[in-house]
């Protein structure tokens, strides 16, 4: 396994929580500044000089950035010339060596909870999501459109992930659910993850193995992860409790997903593949950055490098 953290593009406090416990691989988030051009090779050398300076290989993009791909996912009217965009990154990103991109299917409604302040053991919050408590984003479209638009951008975008040696790795809808008002959702199952790869028919599209989504769809992971082993290109190593309509996070060692047998199933599959910790509780001290805290992310790659050493993985 490749153990990466998620980074933003301006160096913070996860930058050296990273290097310091052992991490040398980034998952990087593009800046979202209008100002920085996608399109442009001395743009991202610019973002990719600053992590390598700081000791940090950049090898996987998450997300795509969202100035492209929210109007991919809504196939409005600027669709065809994001995909175009796309595409301009595929070369600059196969220049710099960076060989994934994560990317999901929500329109306009990303990852959703509706509660940032569940306790947690003691007394770190965590986020959670009660479908009974759900707001109408305001919103509209089907799940027909929403299959219509994926398969518009894997079918333009595949051909030059495959000519760049670039691999797109799918993250299941978060959460799980068919419909959030009128969003309609439909990565929210194996089997239909299972169409869309097979949409594709490509070598470079694959899954990101998000092991709590996968848990809050009621899907067996000891059966998911060996059939699917050829396509996972990356994995959120992340826990949590309850159902796709009422779950919440939870510290990576207090949920209902046996962290260990996990790491063990992906090394008895031959999985090796960039993994990162994922949604964290805040802990004593913090207040922002739900799921994306310092001290909280400190704690899981201790935990995920712990496992990883005692089952001879890292």
């Amino acid at each position: 396994m490749i153990i990466t953290d998620y980074l933003r593009s301006k160096r913070d406090l996860t930058w050296d929580y990273a290097k310091q416990c052992g991490v040398g691989h980034g998952v990087i988030r593009l800046p979202e500044d209008p100002a920085f051009d996608i399109c442009d090779l001395s743009h991202w050398q610019s973002v990719y000089k600053e992590f390598t300076d700081f000791g940090i290989k950049p090898i996987v993009v998450e997300p795509m950035p969202n100035a492209l791909h929210d109007h991919i996912k809504a196939g409005d009217e600027k669709r065809d010339e994001s995909i175009e965009k796309v595409i301009r990154m595929l070369p600059i990103m196969d220049r710099l060596d960076i060989r994934t991109i994560c990317f999901n299917f929500m329109a306009h409604v990303g990852w959703y909870r509706t509660d940032y302040n569940i306790e947690e053991r003691g007394g770190a919050l965590v986020t959670g999501f009660d479908a009974d408590a759900c707001q109408d984003s305001g919103m509209e479209i089907t799940q027909e459109q929403l299959w219509e638009n994926y398969t518009c951008f894997v079918k333009a975008v595949l051909p030059y992930a495959e000519r760049y040696g670039i691999r797109l790795a799918l993250h299941p809808d978060d959460p799980p659910v068919p419909r959030l008002g009128k969003v309609s959702r439909i990565m929210i199952s194996h089997e239909n993850i299972k169409k869309a790869i097979e949409i594709g028919n490509s070598d470079f599209l694959g899954i990101t193995m998000c092991q709590a989504c996968y848990q809050m769809m009621g899907e067996d992971l000891f059966s998911v992860i060996p059939e699917m082993k050829e396509k996972i290109f990356f994995i959120h190593f992340r826990n949590a409790t309850g159902n796709k309509y009422h779950f919440h996070e939870t510290f990576h060692d207090n949920g209902d997903i046996r962290m260990g047998e996990m790491l063990a199933l992906y090394k008895k599959c031959g999985i090796d593949v960039p993994i990162r910790v994922d949604h964290v509780p805040t802990m004593a001290g913090e207040k922002e950055n739900s799921g994306y805290t310092a001290l909280g992310r400190l704690y899981a790659i201790g935990y995920l490098k712990g496992l990883l050493e005692g089952l001879g993985m890292e």
